[in-house]
């Protein structure tokens, strides 16, 4: 992009995001409907919006070399959290969607995750791919109050739940085994090849992009379970 056309573009981030977005307050990224329910059986669902994770790098040049990443709300998994910062992403056709939120803490790397249809709306084709895997990730350009990058970092999440070692004892899975998990919604749906990812301070929780989410009517805090499906 050139130094005209990302100068216009922040003008039009700096408008947007002095607006307030609608997101609910159970899990920090939801879809704005969430029940705010949780129940003792099950696996609790919670439904991710497009957003982003940010390296410190990259932070600078988005906010400024003196900005520090400032918490909004604690998300559902423990250290993680919903950032008062937010920016715009740009596709290659020169669409824009804002404002779109960061999430906490900085990591090593940027990645930004969106869904299929945020994918078409951009003109670009992700790959679904595991948080932190960013093989054949679509170029996307991000724009902030101070600056812009443009970086092959745009994936579409894999379905996954978190859990601790004991959810997986309980469940007879294991780190890593992909599974298939019922959702009894509006349009009840089994998806299949959802990822476990285990480790200690998970909270036990199936993410689901809002594109899995509305096929079958799910919103934050609904229930989910492992089933196994004949051969």
């Amino acid at each position: 992009m050139d130094e005209k056309l990302i100068e216009l573009v922040t003008q039009q981030v700096l408008a947007a995001l002095g607006g307030e977005t609608k997101e609910s307050t159970c899990c920090g990224a939801c879809n704005g409907s969430c029940s705010g329910k949780e129940e003792a059986e099950g696996i609790r669902i919670g439904v991710s919006v497009r957003h982003l994770h940010l390296c410190p790098e990259d932070f600078a040049i988005l906010f400024g070399p003196d900005a520090e990443l400032e918490a909004m709300r604690d998300l559902y998994q423990e250290g993680e959290f919903a950032a008062k910062q937010q920016v715009a992403l740009v596709g290659p056709k020169l669409r824009t969607i804002a404002p779109v939120r960061v999430l906490g803490p900085l990591r090593k790397q940027t990645q930004v995750e969106v869904s299929r249809t945020d994918a078409i709306t951009f003109g670009i084709n992700p790959p679904v791919r595991p948080s932190g895997n960013l093989e054949g990730a679509s170029l996307i350009t991000i724009v902030g109050p101070k600056g812009s990058v443009t970086k092959p970092v745009a994936i579409r999440a894999n379905r996954h739940i978190h859990m601790n070692e004991a959810d997986a004892k309980k469940f007879g899975v294991r780190d890593g085994e992909l599974v298939s998990v019922e959702v009894q919604g509006e349009r009840p749906l089994v998806f299949r090849e959802v990822q476990v990812r285990v480790a200690p301070n998970f909270r036990l929780e199936m993410h689901l992009d809002t594109d899995d989410a509305n096929a079958v009517g799910a919103i934050c805090g609904m229930q989910a379970r492992i089933v196994k499906e004949a051969k």
